[in-house]
């Protein structure tokens, strides 16, 4: 997996990513602190309602932004981001009001949904071996899981002499950090005027839009999507109600908070190093099926435990539940890639991927409101029920949706092309149009999925 470290423009933009996704971790214990200081016990649902906003900004925008940003080279377009996200992290540490947390978190956010999907689409750029990237998501995947546990455990560090707030400070410097080795990196020329990349007659609504009508079309995305629901509805109970599960269910200590997100964190991690092997002799959709299905089963099982008095193996479960939620969320998310760049020509990825980022994160936004609220106003049994209802029929409809088996080579009829085409080369007539086979993809020429063959 480190093997891909030695490419240097890709090193430099994974140390990118690692230092500023620090920054954020010690800028998510300090803020579900502040959450608790400001609302006590019903910090649950400033937490849900916060990290709901950031998902509003990650839906709407993220669209919005890569259609009017489509020609922008990445490079002032990845900094400017980061600069924006420092900026507001600075003001982070001065909030006394709850309405003030919620318009900075939507302003941070913000300048994340500009910065994650350029960022995404430019690996595929600057790693264009399949092997490579498949490394590269594992590598990815693992710097997110170990901020999970690095993170909390440095907070927990440094809560022994400061200040929550001061935590914010190590955000602002992730983020500046990230600045100036985006800046530092050789970024290759990506080539916007490839099919599907940069398209002079399209209007802004298409460009806005067309990464996501190819995820409607396509089949294994529209699965995916309905994966990325179930195991969001596990990760929302963790980053909304640990807080809640520790201090208030559990009586435990504020130290302990950062313990939990570890355990998540190591779960993931645990699971991150093995993908790679894993993906090359099972494939994705044996590993990602099974994953939503444990997510909502552990939800479901949380809901009964949670009806239980807490006694002393209450603490030792929660630990290692919240590490099966990590699992089960890194054998979703780290193919993820994988997917989108199978499922999307090359001029169309920076599309695929923004729409990747924006309807992924309409599931977070469905299951962090549930969480925070439910838990809240109905208390966390509930929440874990409904969340635990959410992921199953979730996974139910990801197994229907996502065809087994799944070839990248698909034959299929094209009726609206006419004789010498070039699209037509290898194509030969039929009473119905021009028949071949090759990769399927969405694209200008491909606009509907071709039909399952009959069953035998």
């Amino acid at each position: 997996m480190l093997s891909v470290l030695r490419h240097r423009t890709y090193r430099r933009l994974f140390t990118a990513q690692v230092i500023a996704l620090v920054g954020t971790g010690l800028a998510t214990v300090a803020l579900s602190l502040l959450a608790y200081d400001i609302a006590g016990p019903d910090a649950g649902s400033v937490l849900g309602t916060a990290l709901a906003i950031k998902m509003l900004a990650y839906v709407g925008l993220a669209p919005v932004i890569g259609a009017l940003a489509h020609r922008l080279p990445p490079r002032p377009l990845l900094v400017g981001a980061d600069l924006v996200r420092a900026a507001v992290a600075c003001g982070l540490p001065f909030v006394t009001e709850v309405w003030q947390v919620y318009v900075l978190i939507f302003l941070l956010q913000a300048a994340s949904a500009t910065f994650t999907p350029a960022f995404q689409a430019l690996i595929p750029e600057v790693l264009p071996e399949e092997e490579d990237y498949t490394r590269a998501l594992s590598l990815s995947r693992l710097a997110y899981d170990l901020e999970m546990l690095f993170s909390p455990a440095l907070a927990a560090a440094l809560l022994s002499w400061i200040t929550y707030n001061w935590l914010f400070a190590g955000t602002v410097a992730g983020f500046l950090a990230s600045a100036a080795l985006v800046l530092s990196a050789a970024l290759p020329a990506v080539n916007r005027e490839r099919a599907g990349a940069d398209r002079d007659g399209a209007g802004f609504a298409a460009r806005a839009t067309r990464g996501a009508r190819l995820f409607f079309a396509t089949p294994r995305l529209r699965a995916l999507l309905a994966l990325t629901l179930a195991v969001a509805a596990g990760g929302a109970t963790v980053m909304v109600n640990t807080i809640v599960y520790v201090r208030d269910h559990l009586g435990r200590g504020t130290s302990d908070v950062p313990l939990a997100l570890g355990a998540y964190g190591a779960g993931s991690i645990l699971t991150a190093l093995l993908l790679p092997r894993l993906l090359a002799r099972t494939g994705d959709r044996r590993l990602m099926l099974p994953a939503a299905f444990t997510s909502a089963g552990l939800l479901l099982a949380l809901a009964a435990a949670s009806r239980a008095a807490p006694g002393g193996w209450t603490w030792p479960a929660l630990l290692a539940a919240w590490a099966v939620f990590g699992a089960a969320e890194s054998l979703v998310m780290t193919p993820t890639g994988r997917l989108v760049r199978r499922s999307a020509a090359p001029g169309d990825l920076p599309a695929a991927f923004a729409a990747q980022f924006s309807l992924s994160h309409g599931c977070w936004l469905l299951a962090y409101p549930l969480a925070g609220w439910l838990g809240a106003g109905a208390g966390l049994p509930a929440a874990a029920l409904a969340l635990g209802s959410v992921a199953l029929g979730a996974a139910l409809a990801a197994r229907r949706l996502w065809p087994a088996p799944d070839p990248g080579r698909l034959a299929h009829v094209h009726t609206g092309l006419e004789h010498g085409h070039p699209h037509l080369a290898d194509a030969r007539r039929t009473g119905h149009g021009w028949r071949h086979a090759h990769d399927f993809v969405i694209d200008d020429l491909h606009h509907r999925w071709p039909p399952r063959p009959a069953a035998n």
